[in-house]
């Protein structure tokens, strides 16, 4: 068996730069759907799915109107949920909490905020679901749940994976217990 094709592409950028927004809803700007629709030209799906926010909703909606498809939600792709934090820039954490979060995530999660395990088992269960070449526009924190699910990738090397905005991270997945998957292609 080839596998499926698996694509997960980060939504573009929002009206919230530069703050941590997980279950906060941004808005999408132009230039950030824009660079979501270009990067989804040319891919061969079957599905489009996308989170809950509005950030992933909007272009996934495009991307799929132009591939004659129907776009599809499911909550299970939404970022981690950062608690006190969210909605903060990065310079007014407290930066020895978030130096910490940062290097074990599984340890140290954010204050009244989602644990990465949680997060890494939502994504998983959304992974079990995919039966056919699909698109997922998500979020960063979605994709590398995915990565360490699949590719049984430690949080070091997530972070070394750089995922900016619409990044394209292409996947084969081959189905069974456990998903299995292999990294085929990033554009960022």
């Amino acid at each position: 068996m080839s596998g499926i094709l698996l694509h997960l592409l980060r939504h573009g950028i929002t009206d919230a730069e530069g703050r941590l927004i997980g279950r906060t809803d941004a808005q999408p700007l132009a230039a950030g759907v824009q660079a979501c629709v270009s990067r989804a030209a040319g891919l061969a799906v079957a599905a489009v799915v996308h989170s809950d926010r509005t950030r992933s909703s909007v272009p996934a909606r495009q991307i799929a109107a132009v591939m004659s498809l129907e776009a599809c939600e499911d909550a299970r792709w939404r970022e981690l949920d950062f608690g006190a934090w969210e909605g903060l820039s990065f310079d007014t954490i407290d930066a020895e909490a978030l130096a910490a979060f940062q290097s074990d995530p599984a340890h140290h999660a954010p204050p009244d905020g989602e644990a990465w395990s949680a997060l890494v088992a939502r994504v998983s269960d959304a992974l079990g679901t995919i039966n056919r070449p699909t698109l997922v526009v998500t979020h960063g924190g979605a994709m590398r749940a995915a990565l360490a699910t699949l590719c049984a990738l430690d949080f070091p090397q997530l972070w070394n994976i750089a995922l900016p905005h619409a990044a394209l991270l292409s996947l084969r997945v081959w189905p069974g217990t456990p998903r299995v998957g292999q990294i085929i292609g990033l554009v960022t």
